[in-house]
Order: structure tokens, then sequence, then C-alpha cells
């Protein structure tokens, strides 16, 4: 893109899900740029609710090209709040520790790729009210249900081999 050129606005919708917590667990997400819309979905066999609302973000934020303007719809606080508050940057810049004692930072492995991601974008993540009138975080909860129901899904090694 030269400098010129307008950059694109693009509005994705994320949404996760998990059938248990662990258990078999899927994300969806929608992305809208210029009257275009794309889903993406998909799951693993054995993960937890929160790795899902943070897939949901990087898969969608994997799609996107070049720069971009992207605001992020989650109804997941713990997604919302790791990046609108600065915590999932701070715990990186602390060697994925929470705090001053040492606790670990769950799904670091996760944060990590948001970030970089986040990082060739001016994102703003905007929290909506899960299963309530919007239309499109209701459709990335469809998704993301249906993706936990899928046949042969596949390990989510990080959570297997690490956190479980």
């Amino acid at each position: 893109m030269s400098d010129t050129t307008p950059i694109p606005e693009v509005d994705l919708y994320t949404d996760g899900a998990c059938s248990g917590n662990p258990g078999p667990g899927g994300y969806g997400a929608v992305l809208l740029c210029k009257g275009s819309r794309k889903e993406l979905s998909g799951g693993f066999r054995k993960t937890t609710n929160n790795r899902m609302e943070i897939m949901g973000a990087i898969e969608g934020l994997r799609q996107l090209r070049f720069p971009c303007k992207v605001t992020v719809y989650t109804d997941s606080k713990y997604l919302h709040d790791s990046i609108e508050k600065g915590w999932a940057k701070r715990w990186k810049a602390n060697r994925w520790k929470r705090n001053k004692e040492g606790d670990e930072a769950s799904n670091a492995d996760l944060w990590n790729l948001l970030l970089e991601l986040c990082a060739k974008h001016q994102i703003t993540f905007t929290w909506v009210k899960g299963h309530a009138s919007n239309a499109e975080n209701n459709r990335c909860d469809e998704l993301a249900v249906a993706a936990t129901k899928a046949k042969d899904l596949p390990m989510d090694n990080c959570y297997e081999v690490f956190y479980s």
C-alpha cells in the first residue's frame, strides 16, 4: 500500500466456546470490510473457553494481508481487558508472569501470537454483551459452538502438553 492509500477499516467479531471447560472447543470469527464478509471457525479436541476466545481474534487477524484499522468486537472480558488494559503486554514484559509473586500468565503462547498480530494493525477491542441483540456476535457464537461438535478435532498442542 502506498502512503496515499487510505487504510482499510475492518470490523472483526469473535467468539469462543467450549463443551466442558476444558473440553472440545471452538472459535468463530466474522470479518466485515467494505461490504465484504468472511466467516471463519475451527476447534480443538481439548482446550478451554478462554483459549478459544483468543483464537477467534488470532484467526481473524491472520486473514488480513496488510495493515488495517481493526475494531475487534468480543463478548469476552478476559480478551478485551487483557489487550485494552495492557495486561498481556505487561505479562510478556515480565516473562509471562502476572505479578510479583511469580504467578504464571495462562495462555502465553496465544497471547504472544495475538500481540504480534496486533502490532501490525491499528486495533481497538470493543466489548459487546454476549447472547444479546448483536447479530454478528450471535453468529460467531453459532460458528464456535458448531466447531466444538466437529468430528476428528485436532489437538491443541500447547494446552494438552503444557496446561492440562
